[in-house]
C-alpha cells in the first residue's frame, strides 16, 4: 500500500523499519495485515508503504502525527505481541529509525502520447 501524504500539515513522523525474514511464512502475512489494519485505527495514523524483495529484504514505513502517536502504537498490547514473535521466528535482523518529516512533495508522470 502507499501513502499519499500531499494534504497532510508538516511536520509529521516516519517510522521505518527494515527488516531481512526468516524463510516461510509461519502466520507472517496474517498478522502483517492485522497489523497494517490495527495501525490504521490508531490515533495519528496517517499511512503505511511496505516493499519485500523475493529475497526476503523488506521496508515497512509508517507516518505518524506525533511522536506520542508513535509510542502509543508502539505500546499497543496485539503489536507487542507481533513484535514478540517477530523476534522470535519471522526476522533474521531489522532495524528501526524514527525521523521528523520537515519536508514532503510528490510527483505524477501524466500519461505521454
Amino acid at each position: 500500500m502507499s501513502a499519499s501524504l500531499s494534504n497532510v500539515e508538516l511536520p509529521y513522523y516516519a517510522v521505518i523499519f527494515t527488516s531481512q525474514r526468516t524463510i516461510g511464512d509461519q502466520g507472517y502475512g496474517q498478522m502483517a495485515d492485522q497489523m497494517e489494519s490495527l495501525g490504521q485505527d490508531q490515533t495519528g495514523f496517517l499511512g503505511i508503504e511496505s516493499y519485500r524483495k523475493s529475497s526476503g529484504a523488506g521496508v515497512t514505513i509508517s507516518y505518524w502525527k506525533t511522536l506520542e502517536d508513535i509510542r502509543q502504537w508502539k505500546s499497543n498490547p496485539v503489536h507487542q505481541i507481533a513484535q514478540d514473535r517477530g523476534k522470535a521466528k519471522w526476522y533474521q535482523s531489522y532495524s528501526v529509525k524514527v525521523c521528523k518529516v520537515e519536508r514532503a512533495y510528490d510527483f505524477e508522470h501524466e500519461d505521454i502520447e
